[in-house]
Formats: C-alpha cells, sequence, structure tokens
C-alpha cells in the first residue's frame, strides 16, 4: 500500500513512533503499516478495543463520555487517541471508533466514522460519513482515511 509506505518514510525521517488505537477497523491499520518491510522502526503497537470496556481498561476512555456521548463519538476518538499516547511510547497516534454497519440509527447512520489524531501535545477529531457502503467498504475507507491523516501529520 502506498499510504503505508509513505508513511514509514515520513516517520523515518521525523523520529515519530507510531500507535493505533481501532474500534470498527479490528486492527486493519496496524495490518496496513505492518505490511511494509522495515515497519518496526515506527511502529510501537495497535490497541484493538472492540467493546467499551476495553476501551475503558487499555486506552483509559472514561466511562462518563461513553454514557454521555456513545463510544461512536468525537469525544471517545479523542481519549482513544490521547490513550494510545499515553499507554505507548508513540508520538502519533490514531483513533477509529465508527459504525460499520450492518445497522446504525437515524442519530447514529452507517458509515459513521469518528477520528482523533494525537501528536505533539495536540489531539484533533474529525467525523467522516461514509455512507451506507457496507461492512468491509466502510472498513476499508476508514482505514484509507486513517493512514491519510497520519501521512498529513508527519509530512506538514
Amino acid at each position: 500500500m502506498k499510504e503505508a509506505a509513505a508513511i514509514l518514510a515520513a516517520a523515518r525521517a521525523t523520529g515519530d513512533l507510531i500507535a493505533t488505537a481501532e474500534s470498527c477497523t479490528g486492527g486493519m491499520v496496524s495490518a496496513a503499516i505492518t505490511d511494509i518491510a522495515g515497519s518496526s522502526a515506527i511502529f510501537d503497537r495497535g490497541f484493538v478495543t472492540y467493546t467499551n470496556t476495553a476501551k475503558m481498561q487499555m486506552l483509559s476512555v472514561k466511562a462518563q463520555t461513553l454514557a454521555d456521548h456513545g463510544a461512536v463519538s468525537e469525544q471517545v476518538a479523542a481519549q482513544m487517541a490521547a490513550g494510545a499516547i499515553t499507554q505507548s511510547d508513540a508520538t502519533l497516534a490514531v483513533s477509529i471508533t465508527g459504525i460499520a454497519g450492518p445497522g446504525g440509527s437515524d442519530h447514529k447512520p452507517q458509515g459513521r466514522v469518528c477520528f482523533g489524531l494525537a501528536y505533539r501535545d495536540e489531539v484533533t477529531t474529525q467525523t467522516v460519513e461514509f455512507g451506507a457502503l457496507g461492512r468491509a467498504q466502510v472498513r476499508l475507507a476508514a482505514t484509507n482515511h486513517a493512514l491519510g491523516l497520519l501521512r498529513q501529520a508527519l509530512t506538514k
């Protein structure tokens, strides 16, 4: 994957170490990065936190945040990304939480994915509405978007 190779080169140049915190993608971002030979130089670890309990235990996501906003929210994505930094040796972390489908609701439809990015003492978030593309396509789109966020952060 070209994006992952670009991330590897950019992280080597900046000296950054990457962690991921994934929910709906189930480790796909980590897999894309570690598919590239030499990724051990820039990839520290990946957290697959599919359940709310895992998000709280592994990434220190607050129960109150989950209760107030739900797992698919920018607030949770921010805490996931920040937690990945504090629970690793990474200097850059991306997080993903979303509704791949099937299902969803009027309030949180299928294809809604929230991303967090923690880098250089700053956490940013965004929500992307990929739409009801089907489970596999939403997961792939979210993976590609997360890889793009990592590359952009490293090449600013």
